[in-house]
């Protein structure tokens, strides 16, 4: 395990060790930053779509200005 991931682990046990009020306090405070916010949504998206297959940049450049 790397210092960061450790930090992280760290961080999270003790998130989850909050009583549910203080964990939504903690996660409100979150939301409020835009660019935090932002960036787990980006971080969502990528998770979701792991899964997908991948195509070359080439092709989808491609593919995208035939379309317009």
């Amino acid at each position: 395990m790397t210092k960061t991931e450790a930090t992280a682990e760290v961080f999270w046990t003790a998130f989850k060790g909050l009583p549910r009020k203080e964990q939504q306090a903690v996660l409100q405070r979150v939301l409020r930053d835009k660019e935090l916010r932002q960036d787990l949504m980006d971080l969502a998206v990528i998770q979701s779509r792991q899964a997908e297959p991948t195509r070359p940049l080439r092709d989808y450049v491609k593919d995208s200005r035939r379309r317009g």
